[in-house]
């Protein structure tokens, strides 16, 4: 019996606007206009950075380091002349647009409505809490764990007890959902919660999880 739901943020509750249209607009306004195209390679750049280093972000001043050091691989990937680094990486921060995903706020509601707790677990900086306020996502869940604050990220198993622990429940009662079929469904269930693998695109690998194809879809199995 599910008493309890973790879910993933990035990919599953929201998803990141793409960001170098807004980015290249801004640069060129800042008097830097780059080559048509250059943007999107430099920001994937930065993005394959972020992700290897984004547990270096666990408070404020750390964070404003590795926004620094993100904005400097953008700059060293971009043809054109850049502005310095601080400027850089507030407009890179600026590009960076996040949006709710439309069955996000009815599952979480749902889910209050049953009184099922629900945590965030998502391999994140420290500023997922602030994204998830903005969007009106926060007041819905418990907790949010980011990998950068707890110091593991998903797949590993740490990651995952250290969710179970607020709950103070075993990991069976408690359900996973999120939408890589690795780090969430394949995590989850070999640290031994319930794991369900959001596929919206129905493209995804199977295995030995349950898949949905929206997040409507988890209501029943939390709270049947």
């Amino acid at each position: 019996m599910t008493r309890a739901v973790t879910v993933d943020a990035l990919g599953t509750l929201v998803e990141l606007v793409p960001p170098a249209p807004t980015l290249a607009v801004a640069l060129a306004r800042a008097g830097f206009p780059q080559p048509d195209g250059s943007v999107d390679e430099a920001i994937a750049a930065e993005i394959a950075y972020y992700r290897a280093h984004m547990q270096r972000g666990h408070d404020a001043e750390s964070l404003a380091e590795l926004r620094r050091d993100c904005a400097r691989v953008l700059a060293a990937h971009l043809p054109g002349p850049t502005p310095p680094i601080p400027e850089l990486a507030d407009l890179l921060v600026s590009s960076l647009v996040f949006r709710a995903h439309s069955d996000a706020i009815p599952m979480l509601d749902a889910l209050r409505m049953a009184r099922v707790p629900v945590v965030v677990l998502s391999n994140w900086d420290c500023s997922l809490p602030g994204t998830l306020e903005g969007l009106g996502l926060a007041h819905y869940v418990e907790l949010i764990l980011t990998s950068a604050q707890i110091g593991s990220q998903k797949p590993e198993a740490e990651a995952f007890a250290r969710a179970v622990e607020h709950f103070a429940l075993d990991a069976d009662q408690v359900l996973h959902v999120g939408d890589d079929a690795h780090r969430d469904a394949q995590g989850a269930h070999s640290a031994g919660l319930r794991a369900v693998h959001l596929d919206r695109s129905g493209t995804g690998p199977r295995g030995p999880w349950t898949t949905v194809r929206s997040l409507l879809d988890v209501v029943p199995l939390a709270v049947g």
